[in-house]
Formats: C-alpha cells, sequence, structure tokens
C-alpha cells in the first residue's frame, strides 16, 4: 500500500479546475480567458490573429450563452467554437497576394535611341527610292498613306490584283536590299 508523501504538495500541484456556474458572460470570460487565449495561440502562428479568432469563438458563446444549460462545458464549447472558426477560416482562405523579393512591376524596355531610329528611316526611305515608279508609288500608298488595296487601285487606275502583286515584288525587293540588310 503505498500513501503519498507529502498531501498538500500533491494538491497545490495539480489544482482541481472549479467547475462553478458562472453568473454573467463577462464574468467566464474574465476568468476563463486567458486560458482560452493559450488554446486560441496554439491554433494560429499570429498572436493578433490568435485574439480575433478568439473574439469570434466568444462572439458565438454569448449568442448561444442562454442555451448552454451546463456551464461546466463552456471550455469544451468555446474550443469547439475556436475550431470550427479556425478551419472555417482555413477553408475560405484565399491567397491573392505572394510575397517575394522583387518587385512585379514590368521590365519596361530601354527607350529606342531616336538616332537609331532615323538612320533606320533614311535607310527605308533610300531603298523605297531605289524601286521602280510604279511600285514605289503603290508601296507609298499602302503603308506611308495607309490606303486600303481597293483604295490604292481607285487611285491609280489599276486592278487589286495588279496593287496585290506589284506590292508583293516590291517588298521582297526590299528585303534582298543590301543597305537594309544590317538592320535586320
Amino acid at each position: 500500500m503505498t500513501t503519498p508523501v507529502c498531501t498538500s504538495a500533491s494538491k497545490a500541484a495539480a489544482p482541481v479546475p472549479s467547475y462553478t456556474s458562472y453568473p454573467s458572460f463577462s464574468s467566464y470570460v474574465r476568468v476563463r480567458g486567458p486560458v482560452l487565449l493559450r488554446t486560441a495561440r496554439s491554433l494560429t502562428a499570429n498572436p493578433s490573429d490568435a485574439e480575433d479568432l478568439l473574439q469570434t469563438a466568444l462572439t458565438k458563446t454569448f449568442v448561444a450563452w442562454e442555451r448552454i444549460e451546463d456551464h461546466r462545458a463552456l471550455d469544451g464549447y468555446v474550443r469547439r467554437a475556436l475550431m470550427n472558426t479556425r478551419t472555417s477560416q482555413w477553408r475560405k482562405r484565399k491567397v491573392d497576394e505572394f510575397a517575394c523579393d522583387d518587385l512585379p512591376e514590368p521590365e519596361t524596355a530601354p527607350a529606342p535611341d531616336p538616332a537609331e531610329q532615323q538612320v533606320l528611316h533614311d535607310a527605308m526611305w533610300r531603298a523605297v527610292m531605289r524601286l521602280p515608279d510604279r511600285q514605289r508609288a503603290m508601296v507609298v500608298l499602302r503603308y506611308y498613306e495607309d490606303l486600303s488595296e481597293a483604295q490604292t487601285a481607285d487611285v491609280l487606275g489599276v486592278s487589286i490584283g495588279t496593287v496585290k502583286s506589284a506590292v508583293s515584288r516590291a517588298l521582297r525587293k526590299l528585303r534582298e536590299d543590301p543597305e537594309l540588310t544590317p538592320v535586320r
């Protein structure tokens, strides 16, 4: 038969929870709040989120306060409310933003050098000027004046097919122009 060595020490080390009936919700929160906050902190990583979680669970408990007959079960009720609320938050959570080291702003391409643009423009114009007169007229109307094939044909008094074939031959000559080869 074993007898405890020190009965007063064993009673002091493990306090027996008092299952009293709480007269009001505020007295329950005052007495059990710190314990419930520790429970909430174990469910979340952020202390602020734990406080919000506990506040939500206590709100649910307050709404049901009159329906809870056995106040000895209040801690279990609040813990279940904490778990259910945390599970609901986890399910509803949407991650719209992600933390990253670099800003996700698009890289802007460097502005083209105006001198290089002018060199390209001049080389292109010299190549167009080397085209035969009829092809040059059609290329200028189609691409410099931005006329449609039908409008170009109407201005020059030729058929649309003639415009298409002449412009095609002119573009082939421009692609083969030796002065424009370094630009490509």
